[in-house]
């Protein structure tokens, strides 16, 4: 056993008299440790919807029992996956980046996708590209509305060439981070500027996510362009994703978007009933979770086109089902997203808050 497998089950004894019984069964006892770096145990949780609960909940009965063990570990930090392998998984793939890329999650695989007369184009343009970076359909401009899956193809493309063609050099950043990171450059100087080309243009496969925040961005844009030119030009691959067509990005640069339309535009519509149905299907198998096709059908017709939410509706509705003991059913499930829908209707937004200072200082 390792040590920080000892030293959790030490914890576990503490947290088990410092929490609710729920709270125990609910929280605590899903986490897995998978890993020690320095004063901290990383943790492995299942989903983003408990690891947000868990940090803002039980964080500090956490640490207090860590410090309580005397190990010297005082703190913690959690990994949103299904089981060790997982971690390990996710270790590899980021040593093996560039240390200024962006991880890639190893769960976002073509395998993984689920494809519907939606996405079956941008499915079938990825693929292409996995199987023959640089050859043809450079550079590939996906885009398409939030939540549709636009991500997971970029990961799903890096994850297929790191397997198929290890020797490959990868490289996966959004847009802000390139911007950031083009920024802290300027900021150091020449030889920083040298390094951030040398990283960007030395890469067999660039895949860069949100490309609509170029706009009014001049200086990045400069840059970019240079480095979509020299990779190009060198047959290496550039895959681009949008909320939008390179034509319809403001103050973007005609020569960018002339040159993002110079390979295969391919884009993505909201997922259909069947598809949406589908999805909910293979999150819910992954989960480890039998539900009736009539409740997976009334959360595809409520749940909305953006396929996050949609997940984000399943998870509350699973983890509802187990918090009540109940099975799910259309009733349950209602009940579980009563909540969330009510919220929606109350939320306050930022033209409310305008109006009414406002008002109130006659403006």
């Amino acid at each position: 056993m390792e040590s920080y497998e000892i030293l959790w089950n030490n914890t576990l004894k503490t947290l088990e008299t410092t929490v609710s019984t729920v709270s125990y069964s609910t929280y605590i006892s899903i986490l897995t440790p998978v890993d020690l770096k320095n004063n901290k145990i990383v943790l492995c949780v299942p989903t983003e919807f408990f690891a947000t609960h868990i940090a803002k909940s039980l964080a500090d009965k956490i640490r207090a029992a860590l410090i309580d063990s005397k190990s010297g570990v005082t703190d913690f930090e959690l990994y949103v996956g299904k089981s060790k392998e997982d971690y390990l998984k996710q270790v590899r793939v980021n040593n093996t980046d560039s240390p200024q890329g962006s991880p890639v999650n190893p769960a976002f695989t073509f395998d993984s996708f689920v494809v519907g007369p939606s996405n079956e184009y941008i499915f079938a343009a990825g693929k292409a590209v996995a199987e023959n970076p640089g050859e043809s359909y450079n550079p590939l401009f996906i885009y398409g509305g939030t939540g549709l899956g636009k991500t997971h193809i970029l990961m799903a493309i890096a994850n297929y060439i790191k397997l198929h063609n290890p020797s490959l050099n990868v490289l996966y950043a959004t847009c802000e981070q390139f911007t950031n990171q083009l920024i802290e450059s300027i900021s150091r100087g020449a030889n920083k500027g040298s390094e951030f080309r040398s990283r960007y243009r030395n890469v067999d496969v660039l895949l860069i996510d949100d490309v609509q925040f170029l706009a009014k961005k001049e200086s990045t844009q400069m840059e970019f362009f240079h480095t979509f030119n020299e990779l190009v030009l060198q047959n290496k691959q550039v895959v681009l994703t949008s909320d939008r067509p390179p034509k319809e990005i403001e103050l973007l640069e005609d020569r960018l978007k002339t040159r993002f339309e110079g390979g295969l535009l391919a884009d993505v519509q909201p997922p259909d009933l069947e598809t949406r149905i589908a999805i909910l299907k293979k999150k819910a198998e992954e989960k480890k979770c039998v539900i009736d096709i009539k409740v997976l059908t009334y959360l595809a017709e409520t749940g909305g086109e953006d396929i996050r939410t949609l997940i984000g509706k399943l998870t509350k509705v699973i983890f509802f089902s187990k918090l009540r003991e109940s099975a799910i059913t259309t009733e349950l499930s209602a009940e579980a997203l009563k909540e969330s829908t009510d919220s929606a209707q109350e939320e306050i937004k930022a033209d409310d808050i305008i109006g009414c200072v406002c008002s109130f200082f006659n403006i």
